[in-house]
């Protein structure tokens, strides 16, 4: 059974997102943090894979994540876009008029301000993980404290669901990318997108003469995201996602971006991935 990292804990969206690309035959091993996912993966014991959100459809790119992934030796196999519904969750019996307090985490809550507003008497408190704070509930017994969390969440610690979906905006996606030690990547012969890292020199144009680099090749850029490079202020390093029609014309793809920039890295070459709904 094929060992997945995952930042957070039983029930979290990454485990559902875990699960839309490997199916339901995986062992999730939860780690506190994106660094403990990248351990995981790279000491090749705790876990055999990983999952990392890398982008959100609301708040963009995740910026500590790209800086984790591109100083790593992981490379990116698969993605996953996942629609993240919000869930307002309790023990059974329990009825939102009788909820004091709301636990989740930072950004779940940033996503669901709106629903609350009519309901002043709840406080929203902010934890670790959506999933931990559902567990938490059930583990305490909790009476007069709600959470919010995904729906496998509530299937998981025994919660009812007292409001479905109620995140402000309905069309908030996150995308989690699929890693494996380098070792392990293998090469995927029908791959159709391509991640890589690189910098640009100081002089006039020499963004634009590596992004016209993959136009002149026919590679369609998705995304392009930029982090400052630590130790070397006011320059960045840029991330970008393209797509080719054929795979075959990788080689030419690489030779002229590589012309055009420094430290060009591949991330990951791999099949574009599927949406989902939840």
């Amino acid at each position: 059974m094929k060992k997945v990292a995952i930042q957070g804990y039983p029930g979290a969206f990454h485990e559902i997102a875990a699960r839309r690309f490997y199916g339901d035959e995986i062992e999730v091993i939860p780690a506190d943090t994106f660094d403990d996912v990248v351990d995981f993966v790279e000491g090749q014991v705790k876990a055999d894979t990983g999952l990392m959100a890398i982008e959100n459809s609301i708040s963009g790119g995740l910026l500590r994540n790209h800086y984790l992934l591109n100083k790593s030796s992981l490379q990116i196999v698969g993605e996953v876009y996942l629609r993240i519904k919000q869930n307002l969750m309790a023990l059974p019996g329990v009825t939102l008029e009788d909820l004091r307090e709301v636990h989740s985490h930072p950004m779940a809550i940033a996503q669901c301000k709106e629903y609350f507003k009519p309901h002043r008497q709840i406080k929203l408190v902010e934890t670790k993980d959506t999933a931990e704070s559902a567990r938490q509930i059930r583990d305490h017994d909790w009476m007069h404290t709600g959470g919010i969390a995904s729906r496998l969440a509530a299937d998981l610690y025994g919660l009812n669901i007292l409001a479905e979906g109620i995140e402000t905006n309905k069309k908030n996606y996150t995308r989690f990318i699929v890693l494996n030690h380098f070792m392990d990547s293998g090469e995927e012969p029908d791959f159709n997108k391509v991640s890589v890292s690189f910098a640009v020199s100081h002089e006039i144009g020499s963004l634009y003469r590596a992004l016209q680099s993959l136009a002149e090749a026919g590679a369609n850029m998705s995304k392009i995201q930029s982090t400052p490079i630590p130790g070397r202020p006011w320059e960045y390093l840029f991330f970008v996602d393209f797509q080719l029609e054929d795979p075959g014309t990788f080689g030419e793809v690489f030779q002229q971006l590589s012309a055009a920039s420094r430290g060009l890295k591949v991330l990951g070459k791999y099949k574009a991935g599927m949406h989902h709904e939840d």
